[in-house]
């Protein structure tokens, strides 16, 4: 028998093994961003490359909603519909907003999602909770800001741009308040961590246990994508035994979840067959043509 979590879970591929036959909408209407991660570049696109932070172009919510109702009259097994950037979805919080309302008014049945940084959670999780924001994730790198420090080059809060420690610091303040009130909030929320060889991967443990005493339900270890033009560019990535071997440790605090395929902030499908490429133009007749990802880029800091 199902517990209550599995239930709610049972149709989100994100969250269930078992839902691999459910297809996910990732809605690209926020392109801003109020970190600098040290691995992430998202300045360009290529359609064959599958990773977060890439998106072919950016919808306005108006757009997004046209592309949800097109997809979900297409594709019966559409049951989950997030935001995933190519920003951060809380860094854009009006048009995350306009987006979930849009299409929560038309389906009351789907299961709306979105991931985040966390920076901006705590002044975000009752507004989420009300659009009807069930399933969270927030992409938790260290708890301790001496190794944050290594990972995150910026971080853009109440005005002010911080940088090495002082930035870690506070962006891991705002990540576990957030985590904690958006689980007060009744959120299945999910951590993601980017296992980085040399910086935080004998650390990544620690981050488990301390996410799971905040009542976050499950965790997703990445290996970090090389991404060219980034610090981390020339690697090394971690490999699938030392993978195993991390989650399998963070696994004594945190349900891990082991098929994620680390997808593009525009992917529609299930996880083994995404038909992004098939719905590109869709929306774009809404509100005017939708931004070309490389323009709209140029908008964030």
């Amino acid at each position: 028998m199902l517990s209550p979590i599995e239930r709610e879970t049972s149709e989100h591929p994100c969250y269930s093994c078992g839902a691999r036959g459910s297809a996910r909408i990732h809605l690209p209407v926020a392109p801003r961003c109020n970190i600098q991660c040290r691995y992430c570049l998202r300045k360009y696109d290529c359609p064959n490359e599958s990773r977060p932070g890439v998106s072919s172009q950016v919808l306005t919510p108006r757009q997004a909603f046209e592309k949800y109702v097109y997809a979900k009259r297409r594709i019966p097994n559409l049951k989950v519909a997030g935001i995933a950037g190519p920003g951060d979805a809380l860094a854009n919080f009006a048009e995350t907003a306009e987006t979930m309302r849009r299409i929560r008014a038309c389906d009351p049945e789907v299961t709306l999602c979105l991931s985040t940084n966390g920076l901006a959670l705590p002044d975000c999780a009752d507004r989420l909770s009300a659009l009807g924001v069930h399933h969270l994730t927030v992409t938790v790198n260290a708890v301790d800001p001496n190794i944050g420090a290594g990972i995150y080059q910026w971080v853009d809060c109440g005005g002010a741009r911080r940088t090495g420690v002082e930035a870690a610091k506070r962006l891991l303040e705002n990540q576990m308040e957030g985590l904690q009130r958006a689980v007060q909030n009744g959120m299945i929320c999910k951590v993601n961590c980017v296992a980085l060889p040399g910086v935080n991967v004998e650390h990544i443990p620690q981050v488990a246990r301390q996410v799971a005493g905040l009542g976050a339900y499950m965790m997703n270890i990445m290996p970090c994508i090389a991404v060219a033009g980034t610090e981390f560019a020339e690697g090394p990535v971690l490999g699938h035994e030392a993978l195993e071997a991390v989650r399998a440790e963070s696994g004594r605090y945190i349900k891990q979840m082991r098929h994620c395929r680390q997808c593009r902030a525009d992917a529609l499908g299930t996880l083994t067959h995404d038909q992004s490429l098939a719905y590109r133009e869709i929306g774009q007749t809404a509100g005017g043509p939708a931004a070309p990802a490389k323009k709209r880029y140029a908008e964030v800091g």
